[in-house]
């Protein structure tokens, strides 16, 4: 847990990587299926990501490619993204409007 809040605290710091939002949604062809077309859930379990915030995003998209962050689903979901992956689809999730 202290490695994850020294991790963030650094993260906050960070500059944030140009996006490319078409990329982004190009790139969410996965998420979807959990995640909804215009990023709300239809299924309770599951977060909306429309409207969420960017970097938040990003640091979590990292937290379960790294391993910092498991989860049965996300984790190998995350595992091949690329840091542009990463910042394109949090680019994307952020642009939508949170209410559908």
């Amino acid at each position: 847990m202290k490695q994850f809040l020294a991790f963030l605290t650094v993260a906050a710091f960070l500059p944030v990587q140009a996006a490319d939002i078409a990329a982004g949604k190009a790139k969410s062809a996965t998420c979807v299926v959990c995640h909804g077309s215009n990023g709300i859930s239809v299924i309770p379990m599951y977060p909306n990501l429309a409207g969420q915030k960017e970097q938040y995003l990003v640091l979590q998209l990292k937290a379960y490619r790294d391993g910092e962050r498991k989860n049965m689903v996300m984790t190998p979901m995350a595992k091949p993204l690329s840091d542009e992956d990463i910042a394109n689809l949090a680019a994307y999730y952020a642009s939508l409007d949170p209410k559908g």
